[in-house]
Parts: structure tokens; C-alpha cells; sequence
């Protein structure tokens, strides 16, 4: 996993077309359109999973999952089809998922194998998901790396970059379109943007990756850095692939959007370190106040209250081993509540010592409004982090069969205001392979939710932890009426 040129190809993801046909209701020819819209769910989704390594240590598995009961079409019925397809021509899909419900997996060891492009339609389009999961059992970049393929869009953050000697930081990036796309990456630190010599105006062809070397783009060897991915035409997906000489590997997720009020869901509860990156998007500097959701509710974590972070800077703060063996979330929100700023924010999470350490990323999440997914969790390993925000939240956790064979299991959980609670998901009776694990809210506040996948080796704490936003899966689609007054226009 050691790169160290810039024309390694990597990848990226992207969760993409949310389409749904509007419904013409019959009606009065006096009446107005109706104005209401309905929930239908999505009709195709699209994903790009990153090239998983180079190293010839490395073994991974893609994960390939739609949760059932998503409506529409049927469970299963009509067309439908979620294959992950290779970007090399004449190549076979990976992974074809047959119905919701059940997980559908893969495997490779190849340390050229390539970057792959899935699309699902009908009723495997809500909520599709695929993990991809790569264990490098040695060498400078060994670990477990986990990410959950990704949307493409035309911006995005990732605060805890670095371009420091023991650290190779590349932004992955995939072009899903035809058309090439341009992109620009920036990387601000803590006096604020940093001289870039290549980071402008880079060029991915269509259909085609880009993996860019922070390093090469940069002279400044810096520790704490937010990079922001743009496009300034056409749509990438993007992740950040750290490897770390001294502390592992694992793939960065883009942060949630800019916002006054953050949540970093699911920090375990034997980190050893944890160390906040945040970065303030506004024109304005902004005063944030730090808490802790613990399992029994918010705590101020002692020395560690609050943190300014200036305009168009990068800040960042040690919190040490800051859960104190209860599993926790980070709430950040603005101490000036009549001119709150925008931040993004990340933790670097280090578990184990010295030559057993590994580290994870894990984002500011955006909340689940109506449900989540994660897939390739195990028999052992999978820790699931819930945190309720504002007021209790009960939510519905569901574990799917198994990929080989097994019967899901449900279990309903509430989770107390200002609180988190880590928990292993329900078991599947007969487990054969791996399982998903998608969460319902049901009703309360605001629900935020992340997974923890932890694989010890050979004493090395290897974990990764995946953000659980929102799936998308239902869209609003605007009903109409029939209005034949304009006939008469």
C-alpha cells in the first residue's frame, strides 16, 4: 500500500441517479395542481469503488447489498439488476446481487485490480450499498482498509489530510461521465491555504481515474491539513487513501457538508488517541464547543471544552485517549449561537502501541432521517455506534442474511438524548458468510450512526470505521394535476 508516484490509478465512488416519474392524477379541469409530493424510491443507483491496492499483501472483498422493504416495484420483482462492472473493457461484473435482502460478495488478491463501476435498477436501486474491504497483512502500508463506495458529486472535504513524511495521502479520484472533468484540490493548514504547484486544473478522462499524491502538489510538509476537492466541470467521486509508515492505512470518507452544528458518531472505546481536525469554511472565525456523547449522555471533555478555529484555517486538537474505555461520539456545535460558522471537521483514531497501532478516519456524519446501510460485517468484529441528538431515538436494527446462507434477525433499541450506544448487531441464526447490518429510525431526534469493523492480526489492532448516512433511497416527486385551463393560454 506503500504509493509513491502520482500515476497509480485509485478511484473512487458514487452513489448517483435518483430518478422517479411523476404521477398525473386525474382531476376537476378547474382544479390547481396539487402541490403535495410523494415519496417514491429512487429507480437506479450508481457506485465506483476505488482501486484497493498495490501491495502484493493485500486481500480484498467487495460487499454488494439493497436492503428489502424498500416499496416501488416489489422486492425482487420486475426488472431489476446491481452489478459492479470493472473500468477495464471486456471485463466481468463482480459481485451481481440477485434480490434485497441478502448480501452478494466477491474477492480478489491482485495488486493491479481495478477500479469498479456498479449500477443497480428497480427495486435493487434503494439504499444499494457496497463495502469494500481490504486486509494488507504486511509491509509499510499494512492494515485494514474499509470503504463504503461513494457518491459522485463536484465538491468535497476532508479535514486530517497530511502531507508529512511519514504520511502518503492521495486523493482518489473517478471520472463517471463520458466528458473529462477538471479538478481542482486545495489543501489549507493552519495559517490558511498553502502554495500549490500542480493542484489546479487537473484533468480526469472520462470514464477514467486520477490519483494525486498530496505531497506532489505541495512543498509545506504539514500534519494537519483539510483538502477540498472541486470540480470545476463535470462530477468526480472522490476518497482519501493515508497510509501511515508508522501507524497503518485506511481510506478517508469526505466529510459532511459545512455546517454550525456537527456529529462524529462511533469513536471506540479503547482509542488510544484521538486527534480532531476542523476547518472553518466562512468568512468569519468560529468559536466551537466540544462534548462528549458517552452511554450515559454529554459530558465536556476536561481541557478540551472549546476550539477557535480561524477563517479559512486548519485547526487541530490532541483529545488522548479521550473515551476512557466508554464508546462515544464527538457533538460540536458554535458557542456564538447568533453567528454560528460553518465548519468540517474529521478525528484520526489510533488504537493499540507501538508496532501493533493502526488508525482509522472517521467524519463529521450527516444524519439518518429515515434509514442507513453497512455491509461486510462478521461473525465477530462489527460494533455499532448510535447517537441520539436532541431528544431519546428509537430506532430498528436489522442483520440480513448471510451471504452464504442464514436468517436475519431484528432488534429494537432506544437510544437516550445526548447519548451513544455501541452495541453488536443482532446475530443472524445460521450465519454463512458475511452479513448488513441497516438501521431504521423510527421516531425521536436526530440519529447518527457509524460502524466499527475491528480484525486483530498478528497483534496489530487493524480496525475501520465506516459513516452511515442517510441512504437516499426515497425521493420526493412532485404530483401533478390535470389543469386543461392551459388549453385555453
Amino acid at each position: 500500500m506503500n504509493r509513491t508516484t502520482i500515476s497509480l490509478a485509485g478511484a473512487v465512488v458514487a452513489l448517483a441517479v435518483l430518478t422517479g416519474a411523476a404521477a398525473l392524477d386525474g382531476g376537476d379541469s378547474e382544479a390547481a395542481p396539487a402541490a403535495s409530493a410523494a415519496r417514491l424510491p429512487v429507480q437506479r443507483s450508481s457506485l465506483l469503488c476505488p482501486e484497493p491496492s498495490s501491495s502484493d499483501f493485500a486481500t480484498t472483498q467487495y460487499t454488494s447489498f439493497t436492503p428489502p422493504g424498500s416499496g416501488g416495484s416489489g422486492d425482487g420483482g420486475g426488472s431489476s439488476s446491481a452489478e459492479l462492472v470493472p473500468v477495464t473493457p471486456k471485463a466481468r461484473p463482480v459481485a451481481p446481487l440477485a434480490a434485497p435482502g441478502k448480501p452478494a460478495t466477491a474477492g480478489t488478491t491482485r495488486s493491479d485490480a481495478p477500479a469498479l463501476v456498479g449500477t443497480a435498477d428497480g427495486p435493487l436501486a434503494p439504499g444499494w450499498t457496497v463495502q469494500q474491504t481490504t486486509v494488507v497483512d504486511s509491509g509499510p502500508g499494512r492494515g485494514l482498509l474499509g470503504a463504503s463506495c461513494v457518491v459522485p458529486d463536484s465538491e468535497f472535504w476532508f479535514p486530517g489530510a497530511s502531507t508529512e513524511s511519514t504520511r502518503q495521502d492521495y486523493v482518489q479520484l473517478v471520472n463517471p461521465d463520458e466528458t473529462p472533468a477538471v479538478v481542482d484540490i486545495e489543501l489549507y493548514g493552519r495559517n490558511g491555504l498553502l502554495k500549490a504547484s500542480t493542484g489546479d486544473g487537473i484533468t480526469v478522462p472520462g470514464g477514467g481515474t486520477e490519483p494525486v499524491l498530496l505531497s506532489t502538489i505541495v512543498a509545506d510538509k504539514a500534519a494537519d491539513l483539510t483538502a477540498h476537492v472541486v470540480a470545476r466541470s463535470g462530477r468526480v467521486g472522490a476518497l482519501l487513501e493515508s497510509t501511515d509508515t508508522k501507524a497503518g492505512a485506511d481510506w478517508m470518507a469526505p466529510a459532511a457538508d459545512p455546517a454550525t452544528s456537527l456529529v462524529l458518531p462511533g469513536i471506540p472505546a479503547d482509542a488510544a488517541d484521538v486527534r480532531l481536525v476542523a476547518f472553518a469554511t466562512g468568512s468569519d472565525d468560529a468559536d466551537l464547543t466540544v462534548k462528549l456523547a458517552t452511554s450515559t449522555g454529554l459530558i465536556t471533555p476536561a481541557g478540551h471544552e472549546t476550539l477557535h478555529v480561524k477563517s479559512g484555517m486548519t485547526a487541530s486538537v490532541d483529545l488522548g485517549d479521550v473515551t476512557k474505555g466508554d464508546a462515544a461520539s464527538l457533538v460540536i456545535g458554535s458557542s456564538d449561537v447568533h453567528t454560528p460558522v460553518p465548519v468540517v471537521a474529521a478525528v484520526r483514531v489510533t488504537r493499540g502501541k507501538g508496532a501493533g497501532q493502526e488508525i482509522a478516519f472517521l467524519p463529521a456524519t450527516p444524519r439518518i432521517d429515515t434509514r442507513a446501510s453497512v455491509a461486510d460485517n462478521r461473525a465477530k468484529g462489527s460494533t455499532l455506534s448510535l447517537t441520539a441528538v436532541g431528544r431519546s431515538v428509537t430506532a430498528r436494527v436489522t442483520s440480513s442474511a448471510g451471504s452464504g446462507g442464514g436468517t436475519a434477525a431484528s432488534r429494537t433499541v432506544t437510544v437516550k438524548a445526548g447519548a451513544t450506544l455501541a452495541m453488536a448487531p443482532p446475530q443472524p441464526s445460521g450465519l454463512k458468510g458475511t452479513y448488513a447490518v441497516t438501521v431504521e429510525r423510527i421516531s425521536g431526534g436526530q440519529l447518527y450512526a457509524s460502524r466499527t469493523l475491528a480484525l486483530p492480526l498478528d497483534g496489530v489492532q487493524m480496525f475501520t470505521i465506516q459513516p452511515m448516512p442517510d441512504d437516499r433511497g426515497m425521493v420526493a416527486v412532485p404530483r401533478a394535476a390535470a389543469d386543461l385551463r392551459i388549453l385555453d393560454r
